[in-house]
């Protein structure tokens, strides 16, 4: 008689989570193009990429506070001052070059300063950066006078204007930036660090992560795209603005974090589904100012779209918990004690 050898179970395919937000992003650019044919023009493909660079910058930054379980919402105040600062310098006859690494540098200082309030004097994320918003709104404001800047250095404009080989440069400093970011968060201890303050902080301190390092860290990295994403769009317009991502800029760099599978809660998250979720936020930007949709409408849209994404997130974090919970294995059985052994000795001469 011979038996057969044991098959392996078969290994179901595990798609990527960010399958189902580049899913949703195709359907959305396939509607819009439906509906519009001026959509599907590379002329309009290469606006809304532009459009989208500066919400995917915040969009970057928040995705590392978020990782950690905290919130920046200082980022489109941040905007505004290393924009406003950047036109200063240059008036100033400081080199346009020099100008871009001290507004930046500004930036991440501003993030480094939230941080250490988050961690050292034990405020909430929420109230440090909704208090450092008002601060870095303020400046800009009280030195310009509530008035504009403009950028007296023609060769600032190749940061938000330039193009190599075609591709826009704001584009490719993009993509530069997410790249190295993504591979800092998965293959280097101090990414790997973010991930674990966000699951679990208690367990992360006692596993010897540096805390207070990690959470200077991420709201530092905010601060810095925050700065970066302030020099693109005052390149862009070449006009130092002090009300410059003011707007919804915050809101929509939050819900592409969200959208594209940022934990709300930390610890669950990646650049790619961020960068992804940036795209669809600004395709349905621009799709409704293709369709000449009225501009208050897409504050609805997008406060839904966050509303489903927290749901989802919520929901899958309900999911996993009780599945853990259904397939941990149940305690093993108490060894026999003194008291009954005679018992067991007895039922075994039975």
């Amino acid at each position: 008689m011979t038996t057969q050898a044991p098959t392996a179970p078969r290994r179901r395919l595990r798609l990527p989570d960010e399958t189902g937000i580049f899913g949703v992003l195709i359907v959305v650019l396939a509607v819009f193009s439906v509906l519009s044919p001026n959509f599907r023009t590379l002329d309009n493909f290469s606006v809304l990429l532009i459009n989208g660079t500066v919400i995917a910058f915040l969009a970057l930054g928040q995705t590392f506070v978020l990782l950690t379980g905290g919130i920046d919402l200082s980022t489109g105040s941040n905007i505004a001052m290393t924009g406003v600062l950047a036109a200063l310098l240059m008036r100033a006859d400081v080199p346009w070059g020099l100008a871009a690494v001290i507004a930046v540098a500004a930036g991440t200082a501003l993030g480094v300063l939230n941080g250490l309030l988050v961690h050292y004097v034990r405020i909430p994320a929420f109230i440090v950066t909704f208090s450092t918003q008002g601060v870095a709104l303020a400046i800009p404001l009280i030195i310009t006078q509530a008035s504009s800047i403009p950028v007296l250095q023609p060769g600032f404009s190749w940061l938000g204007q330039g193009r190599i080989a075609g591709i826009p440069l704001p584009v490719l400093l993009l993509v530069l930036v997410a790249v190295v970011a993504a591979l800092f968060l998965r293959m280097t201890r101090p990414g790997v660090h973010v991930y674990a303050l966000g699951g679990n902080k208690a367990a992360a301190r006692l596993a010897g992560v540096n805390i207070a390092g990690t959470t200077v860290l991420v709201y530092a990295v905010s601060g810095f795209c925050a700065g970066f994403g302030g020099l693109i769009a005052t390149s862009r317009l070449m006009v130092g603005f002090p009300a410059t991502g003011t707007g919804n800029e915050l809101f929509y760099s939050i819900a592409a974090a969200v959208v594209g599978g940022v934990s709300l809660f930390g610890g669950v998250g990646s650049v790619l589904g961020a960068m992804i979720g940036a795209v669809l936020i600004a395709a349905v930007s621009n799709g409704m100012n293709v369709l000449n949709v009225q501009s208050y409408w897409q504050s609805l849209v997008i406060g839904v779209i966050i509303l489903a994404g927290v749901s989802v997130d919520t929901f899958r974090r309900l999911r996993a918990a009780r599945a853990r919970t259904i397939t941990t294995p149940s305690q093993p059985p108490r060894p026999a004690t003194p008291d009954s052994a005679p018992s067991l000795e007895k039922s075994a001469s039975a």
